[in-house]
């Protein structure tokens, strides 16, 4: 992207890219609008999604969309427990070149898309499931200790079933810290379930799904996010509201952050403001509101914090302590 200070046309085209990337895939993904939003807004401010939802519910799909909509290169890898790192990242394999040498190269796995599906990441045992921790962070992976980079842009989409029990290994709290959102999938209601009978009945729509932007317009628009205005006072919104979840931080707060062993992290932190943009520029505007960190603190708090364990045991879940916690916080601004 160019240095020079971006335009009240550059805002208005991305906000305009925006709408019809929304607008296209609420099309094909019926009664989802809220979720379309979310994973929409996780992709132009460069972090990953984790999707919870029972199977059938349209997460692969909706993936699929996504991928052709923004023109993306996607692989989906599949976990079951005897998937292996190097089913993720890649490995070597001896080659031999054209003129009889034979060689060890690095051939590069399924992570080495724009896009990648992990299907019921659950599923896979904790040693794969660290195979992502450095392509998700420091977007590369390193073999034989050479580095890989990973192409640009790069967002990892995972999803687990949540009913799914047996066979199952629990995210480690640290890879649960490197999805920007943690997004649930609601069973549509009547009238979404009636349009899918005409949308997807006989085919998947996303399979001849035309683009509206390429991987140069995603990572344009995300450099463009970087300079919508996020004025002081919403700096410090989004301190109080970190702060909010940390039950030693003293001062006022919510009763319910007594139900909380661990706050939410710094990394949280970074993601509320970074989505923040994004939703701002969404709404046409160039400026982030109290609103826009209100509207996201859910999806970006609800992993990134954990109960204790005599509160879970009262019937205590993540998002009713959350929900009344962000209450508490928008009341005192």
């Amino acid at each position: 992207m160019s240095t020079e200070p971006a335009t009240d046309n550059d805002y208005a085209d991305a906000h305009q890219r925006l709408q019809a990337l929304r607008t296209l895939l609420e099309r094909v993904i019926v009664g989802q609008e809220a979720l379309i939003t979310h994973l929409i807004t996780a992709v132009f401010a460069g972090g990953h999604v984790l999707i919870e939802g029972l199977p059938g519910l349209g997460k692969t799909h909706l993936a699929k969309a996504l991928a052709a909509a923004l023109g993306l290169q996607w692989a989906r890898v599949q976990c079951t427990p005897d998937l292996m790192p190097a089913d993720i990242t890649g490995g070597e394999i001896y080659a031999t070149a054209a003129g009889g040498a034979s060689t060890f190269e690095f051939r590069p796995g399924p992570v080495f898309a724009q896009l990648v599906l992990v299907d019921e990441i659950n599923r896979a045992t904790p040693r794969t499931q660290a195979a992502l921790l450095e392509a998700m962070q420091e977007r590369q992976v390193t073999h034989a200790l050479v580095s890989h980079r990973l192409p640009s842009p790069f967002c990892v989409l995972a999803t687990q079933n949540p009913i799914e029990l047996e066979g199952t290994y629990p995210l480690p709290e640290a890879q649960l810290d490197r999805f920007m959102f943690k997004l649930t999938v609601p069973f549509p209601d009547r009238a979404a379930l009636r349009e899918l009978l005409d949308v997807s009945l006989d085919a998947e729509p996303a399979d001849t799904l035309r683009s509206v932007a390429g991987p140069a317009d995603v990572l344009r628009i995300t450099q463009l996010c970087r300079t919508v205005l996020l004025a002081e006072r919403c700096k410090d919104a989004a301190v109080d509201l970190i702060l909010a979840t940390q039950p030693d931080a003293g001062g006022a707060g919510s009763p319910h952050r007594r139900h909380i062993r661990y706050g939410a992290s710094p990394r949280a932190l970074q993601a509320v403001v970074r989505a923040a943009r994004v939703r701002a520029l969404m709404a046409g505007r160039a400026h982030v509101d109290v609103d826009d960190l209100e509207a996201l603190a859910l999806p970006v708090l609800r992993h990134r914090i954990l109960l204790r364990l005599e509160s879970e045991l009262d019937g205590l879940d993540a998002d009713a302590t959350l929900t009344s916690i962000i209450s508490a916080w928008r009341a005192r601004l």
